[in-house]
């Protein structure tokens, strides 16, 4: 059997792993005794294993046998600038870049460990995030692929300010503010343009989770103009009212859909699960990130799972399409694996084919990049992981990952050095 860690000589002619079965597509019945032939960074072939052995010619081999490959994870909600050991709060505001710097490795590099081949940030601080991504991208550095939006949209003192995105928009210019600012991210680079639609906890004296931040013309017109660039918009909102408003913007994603109304005179959270917003937003096409998981196993009474688990089958009951997205970076947030929000939706009711397509070929294509990511297909980026077990079976194989492959790189996770 050949070495599963080695890394291939230069100049390879290309890599074939086997392995006991191959996922190409959750969703889709997996090749047992499969093959996966990777060249030049992208997928070449994938079949029966002895069949490509036979006609892939000198190429190097991995071997499996009790293994499964699947697509690379995508997770589609982290902030890799987010120092997960202490408030993240602490180095974004002084302005340690160095810091923020060590940071995005450290956390890059655990998302990889973990499966996560593809990272869609939604929090940048300076265009550090994106810096990274070039190094990923050359060699240099280990870690996914990351989709970044730069500093998020957000109004004077609002949610996230600290990332240097803030927006006003009292003036009598602030249409020509927002779309400068949309053109602004574009220019630079950015692969999604991300809006504070509502606020959140880590700004305490800004708007409240429930609360909007923007008009909805404003949001209209960030889309409008981020479209018309060729760049998706990816929607922070809580509340159920700033869910409404940007389905009817025309956002692609809403991140957390909470579905919080105003707090109660005693201050304790209220949600609303209004009837008509969800069919608002699963007629506009908009996938939710929900991204609350974390621990779900453990939860006390009160943290409100039963809850949690209602609004993840309210939103598929209205036909809204969902994707795995764990806001790592936030509180004790991890990067290393989606085993909890997987399981969560499994809890939920979805089957493990549809948990895992969450990870893969559903968020690809709520990502705008279902063809080259997200599933294992001839010409699609060699993005792939081969785990211990089958996560059809148990999706908590996903938390014994063998071997990572982005961009037709292998790495080795820390954990299995």
């Amino acid at each position: 059997m050949s070495d599963p860690i080695a890394s291939p000589p230069a100049r390879s002619p290309g890599t074939l792993i086997a392995a006991r079965r191959v996922i190409t597509d959750p969703e889709r019945a997996p090749l047992e005794h499969g093959g996966v032939l990777l060249r030049d960074g992208v997928v070449a072939a994938v079949g029966p294993a002895q069949e490509l052995e036979r006609t892939a010619g000198p190429v190097d081999h991995l071997e499996f046998p009790l293994g499964t490959v699947i697509p690379g994870l995508i997770n589609a909600h982290v902030h890799l600038s987010f120092d997960v050991t202490t408030d993240p709060r602490i180095a974004l505001e002084a302005g340690d870049l160095d810091a923020v710097r060590a940071t995005i490795a450290a956390n890059a590099r655990a998302a990889l460990d973990g499966g996560v081949t593809t990272a869609r940030d939604l929090g940048d601080l300076a265009g550090l995030v994106a810096e990274f991504e070039e190094r990923a991208a050359s060699g240099s550095a280990a870690g996914p692929r990351v989709l970044s939006a730069r500093s998020p949209l957000t109004p004077p003192g609002g949610h996230c300010w600290f990332l240097g995105g803030e927006i006003d928009t009292g003036g009598g210019d602030a249409e020509r503010g927002l779309r400068a600012a949309v053109d602004e991210r574009a220019e630079a680079g950015a692969d999604v343009i991300k809006i504070m639609a509502s606020g959140g906890d880590l700004t305490p004296a800004g708007a409240p989770r429930w609360k909007s931040q923007f008009d909805e013309r404003d949001l209209a017109i960030v889309v409008e103009a981020a479209h018309a660039r060729g760049l998706p918009v990816a929607g922070h909102a809580h509340g159920t009212e700033a869910m409404a408003q940007c389905a009817r913007a025309g956002v692609d994603t809403i991140e957390h859909g909470s579905w919080q109304a105003p707090s109660g005179a005693d201050g304790e959270a209220r949600h609303d699960l209004s009837a008509e917003v969800a069919e608002l937003v699963a007629a506009s096409g908009a996938a939710i990130v929900p991204t609350r998981a974390r621990g779900w196993e453990t939860w006390p009474a009160e943290a409100g799972l039963d809850l949690q688990l209602r609004k993840l089958a309210w939103d598929a009951e209205h036909g809204i399409p969902l994707v795995a997205g764990n806001d790592a970076g936030v509180g004790v947030g991890y990067f290393d694996d989606l085993v909890d929000t997987l399981t969560l939706f499994a809890a939920a009711g979805w089957s493990p084919q549809q948990a895992l397509a969450t990870a893969t070929t559903r968020a690809a294509a709520a990502l705008g990049r279902a063809d080259h990511i997200g599933r294992l297909d001839v010409g699609h980026s060699a993005d792939l992981v081969v785990l211990d077990a089958d996560p059809l079976a148990d999706l908590r194989a996903l938390k014994a990952v063998r071997l990572v492959v982005v961009r037709g790189r292998q790495h080795l996770p820390t954990a299995a050095s």
